[in-house]
């Protein structure tokens, strides 16, 4: 029995949430009592429910533990007012380390929160409108959708479904509104607590997270295979027609455990966009109803899907939504990327794309979006899957100021990133997260700019080649859809995985299983040097790598 299994052959996290349905656990205490810096371990299990994970300065553990916390924004489809911006910076600067990350599922991250200013930065959070509960937990976390809005006007209906199927799987316990907003701790043993059983969830919730997402073709911005549930849009005319539903993606996966994996999505089916809500809480119910109970790494819905088959699958969501799927209907996905620059909405507004490199808005470009939050209300924040910020809704009477007061502060409005630079993404590893093996976000800039330097030399300048990085191999950064990835085993040693493409359709799979990180260009510059000499005209990276290196193994291995 490993550490995390009770003696009844169920996880730990399964025995905690059956005796605490709530999910009230002993937290108002502890935050009442101020000789405390840190929650108990089966607390930190509560809090992800509420948007919070408890972690430790992993720089400073050779002094002693730094306890600190992690707080996620839950923002459906990345959609921000101006005002709610404002809030957020704030918050960073009173009670985080005075930076904002943007997450790859459209939401933002404090880091270095300390226990005493919980509290206060959720209460605000919610008082903008906003809130943090169920951003982490065993249930459904931030929902995405296409934060673009150049080419369709289906866009806004798209956003009206990701924000109605948000609502409808968010979980329904008192806990949170009486710890965040109240100060108080739940009674468990009120009349009106008592026995509480969440009406969607159950009793013990999920087995594991639940990831959604929504996209409109051909643009994949959102990675949208990699999720437990995706809605991709179909539109004729401006008009949306209904979903093609794919259900069973996930990028987790654990070093030396080959009965776990990153898996695709499959899409399964369509239907028209007026029973959203029923095939959502469909498959969500499918996941609680057939998800692995005793053993988390296997517990998330991609193992369900696979393990099951999509007949079973199709037949469930049949039955729980009340529908007969229809065929899928014909899509095509052309690109992952994000728009950078000012662009025109269909609307006729402007919307401006920002890169922020690594996703961690700070120093100059937080003082500029702050200023644009603080004197063009009507702006629209939108946070992407690529960790980056679009203003949307600009006025053209507009335009000029806002870019004015930008380049003031040394923030680019256009030539913002290299073509590397700009299509790469890391997690933030250490030294905030518990789990990372290696570095990541800090790592990963100054890599690029190495790889930058490697591909003018073998006569790649200025070619895009998706690079994504994490800190461990459960896949925050998506790495296992990237055309190159590193992903972390130990401090300064990555796997190396090649060959994903740029419409997120395609896995990449492991070359090297540990490179240590300055010996990175020596394994890669032979391999740039073939794709630069044998590619074929306007052939991406990843598709020469499935082409000839895989094709290559593939002939040695029979």
């Amino acid at each position: 029995m490993n550490d995390t299994q009770s003696k009844s052959g169920i996880s730990r996290n399964e025995s905690l949430k059956a005796a605490n349905p709530t999910l009230a656990g002993t937290i108002a205490q502890t935050l009442a009592d101020a000789s405390a810096d840190h929650f108990s371990e089966d607390d930190g299990q509560f809090l992800k429910f509420h948007g919070s994970y408890q972690q430790d300065d992993r720089d400073l553990r050779k002094t002693g533990k730094k306890y600190m916390m992690m707080v996620r924004g839950r923002i459906p489809g990345g959609v921000m007012t101006a005002s709610q911006w404002r809030v957020f910076d704030e918050l960073a600067t009173e009670f985080g380390n005075n930076t904002l990350r943007i997450t790859t599922r459209q939401s933002i991250q404090f880091h270095g929160v300390l226990k005493g200013n919980l509290r206060p930065l959720i209460k605000r959070i919610n008082e903008s409108l906003l809130s943090t509960l169920a951003a982490c937990g065993d249930v459904n976390r931030n929902v995405l959708a296409p934060p673009t809005p150049a080419y369709t006007k289906a866009r806004e209906q798209v956003f009206a479904d990701c924000y109605k199927v948000a609502m409808a799987l968010a979980p329904q316990t008192k806990a949170y509104h009486s710890i965040w907003i109240d100060g108080v701790q739940l009674d468990n043993d009120a009349p009106e607590n008592r026995g509480f059983v969440d009406p969607l969830y159950g009793q013990t919730y999920l087995p594991r997270k639940f990831k959604t997402a929504f996209v409109i073709p051909p643009v994949n911005d959102l990675d949208v295979l990699t999720n437990c549930l995706g809605f991709i849009a179909i539109v004729e005319n401006d008009e949306l027609i209904g979903y093609n539903l794919a259900v069973g993606g996930g990028m987790g996966r654990s070093h030396g455990n080959e009965a776990t994996y990153p898996r695709l999505a499959d899409v399964i089916g369509f239907f028209t966009p007026d029973k959203v809500v029923e095939v959502a809480k469909a498959v969500l119910t499918i996941h609680r109803d057939f998800g692995d109970r005793a053993e988390r790494k296997h517990a998330r819905l991609k193992y369900v899907v696979a393990e099951r088959g999509v007949e079973f699958i199709r037949k469930e969501v049949n039955q729980r939504a009340g529908i007969a799927l229809a065929a899928a209907k014909p899509y095509r996905f052309t690109t992952m990327g994000d728009l950078h620059g000012w662009h025109r909405a269909v609307d006729g507004s402007w919307f401006l794309g920002l890169f922020v490199e690594t996703g961690r808005v700070k120093d100059a470009q937080k003082t500029a979006l702050r200023q644009v939050a603080e004197k063009f209300p009507g702006v629209e924040f939108r946070l992407t899957a690529n960790q980056n910020v679009i203003l949307a809704n600009v006025p053209e009477s507009d335009k000029a100021a806002v870019n004015v007061l930008l380049t003031s502060h040394g923030v680019k409005t256009e030539s913002q990133a290299t073509l590397l630079h700009a299509a790469a993404m890391a997690c933030p590893a250490l030294p905030t997260c518990g789990l990372a093996l290696a570095e990541s976000e800090r790592m990963l800039p100054g890599l690029v700019d190495r790889l930058e330097k490697l591909c003018a030399e073998v006569g790649l300048a200025g070619e895009e080649i998706i690079i994504r990085s994490t800190g461990c191999p459960n896949g925050c950064a998506r790495p296992y859809m990237a055309e190159m990835a590193f992903v972390g085993k130990a401090p300064g040693r990555y796997q190396v995985w090649l060959g994903g493409n740029a419409a997120g359709t395609r896995l990449n799979r492991v070359w090297k299983d540990v490179v240590k990180e300055p010996e990175i260009e020596s394994e890669l510059r032979p391999i740039l040097s073939r794709y630069a000499k044998e590619r074929h005209a306007n052939e991406r990276f990843g598709d020469w790598v499935e082409r000839v290196l895989w094709a290559e193994r593939a002939a040695v291995a029979a």
